[in-house]
């Protein structure tokens, strides 16, 4: 024989299935199953929705400002490589300002590898990183023998600057450009995140909305009344929070495609014409270095200010004009050169002369640099109002969603009074 507890189960189980079968047992599990339903459909709502803001603080304060950090490195480098070679060419003990602007670039790139370190998340980055700070160290102790070398009229010091060069352009940059462009692509791929719908929770609120319309259903048929004023306003909120859920996405989506064409397309399109133009400025001064044939390096000098050109329509305009006159000053260098006038050729490479290839290259770099700047502020606020959009969107979903559930049940009350 059983024990009382045992006969109890079957018994409980017999009278709820007896209830559900009644209509204020039918009431009662509609009201259950419509609250349920809008409290789970808020509950993921609000937090896809304030997935999409962790995303923009993702893009303000992690991998944007790692991918401008990793584009600064890359430019410090290559600017210390240019500015090297520039201060090899002056001859002998190098002018005062040669020496500052190699010294200036490479604490801007120490500056740059720190404000990147401290940004890398991942054990590969930082390994990278760490690469690129022992080859820096290698690259300036040969960069100081040169120096040495040159000042004491030594022909080797060109040789030790050919191999500083070398190890920046085949170890230092690649390194730094592939860290750059991978952040460059989680950039986008963080913005796109911000702006994208929130599918599940808007399955999850059409859901509801049909447990709401299953239920008024079931509720008329049971009791001839065509209408709950507690599932229709349920209802009435529900739409509510789909269009705000639509709307407020839409319009972050809006913002965050302006921060791509307005903001990273441009960016990187100016930090690839900013590498370019810094490119072409260390082939010009290596070629004079060198002293041999500059016929290869002329094809590349042309080829590398060609594409230049192609990517500075999203510079400013003196950054083109300064490109045709850096042209035109580098044609008259290649001329004094193959003329064997190389005093007149140094000149015109790095002469204080303001129609020069140093004043032109300085005018494109600084042009750049501005429109990266600017380029950056504009990626910026938009991806901040892409999350102003949504700002309140998880809190006001979640608590519009309680209310639809609380006004099923407080709808649904009196009808089930009507049987108690």
């Amino acid at each position: 024989m059983g024990s009382p507890g045992t006969l109890e189960a079957p018994r409980s189980e017999a009278f709820l299935r007896r209830l559900a079968r009644t209509t204020p047992g039918v009431i009662g599990v509609i009201a259950l199953a419509v609250a349920a339903s809008c409290v789970i459909a808020g509950v993921v709502c609000a937090a896809q929705l304030n997935g999409r803001l962790d995303e923009r603080d993702a893009v303000m304060n992690r991998s944007e400002p790692f991918a401008y950090a990793a584009q600064n490195l890359y430019a410090a480098l290559s600017a210390a490589d240019a500015a090297a070679a520039s201060a090899f060419l002056s001859g002998g003990i190098e002018t005062v300002p040669t020496r500052e602007q190699y010294q200036k670039a490479l604490a801007d790139a120490s500056s740059a590898l720190a404000d990147t370190t401290a940004g890398a998340g991942d054990l590969k980055t930082r390994t990278a990183l760490a690469e690129i700070s022992a080859q820096l160290s290698a690259y300036t102790a040969l960069v100081e023998a040169a120096r040495a070398n040159n000042r004491q009229g030594h022909v080797i010091g060109s040789a030790y600057l050919r191999e500083a060069s070398s190890l920046m352009q085949t170890s230092l940059l690649p390194g730094a450009e592939k860290i750059y462009t991978g952040n460059l692509a989680t950039v986008e791929e963080d913005q796109r995140s911000v702006g994208s719908l929130p599918v599940a929770a808007l399955v999850l609120l059409a859901l509801a909305l049909v447990a709401i319309g299953i239920a008024s259903v079931i509720l008329y048929r049971r009791t001839n009344r065509q209408f709950n004023i507690g599932l229709v306003v349920a209802a009435a909120i529900v739409f509510v929070v789909i269009g705000w859920v639509v709307i407020a996405t839409q319009l972050a989506a809006n913002e965050i495609e302006h921060s791509r064409t307005e903001g990273t397309t441009k960016f990187e399109q100016l930090a690839k014409a900013r590498i370019l133009a810094q490119q072409a400025r260390t082939v010009e001064t290596l070629e004079l270095i060198a002293r041999g044939d500059i016929t290869a390096g002329e094809k590349t000098f042309h080829s590398q200010l060609d594409e230049l050109g192609e990517l500075l329509s999203a510079a400013p305009a003196a950054a083109r004009d300064s490109r045709q006159k850096w042209i035109d000053s580098h044609q008259k260098q290649a001329e004094a050169y193959k003329a064997g006038d190389y005093p007149a050729a140094v000149a015109q490479a790095i002469g204080a002369d303001p129609a020069a290839s140093a004043a032109q290259f300085a005018a494109v770099e600084s042009g750049l640099r501005d429109g990266i700047e600017r380029t950056r502020e504009t990626l910026r606020d938009r991806v901040a109002a892409a999350g102003a959009w949504l700002a309140w969107s998880p809190t006001g979903t979640l608590v519009l969603m309680v209310v639809a559930a609380s006004a099923a049940v407080v709808g649904l009350w009196p009808r089930l009074k009507e049987f108690l």
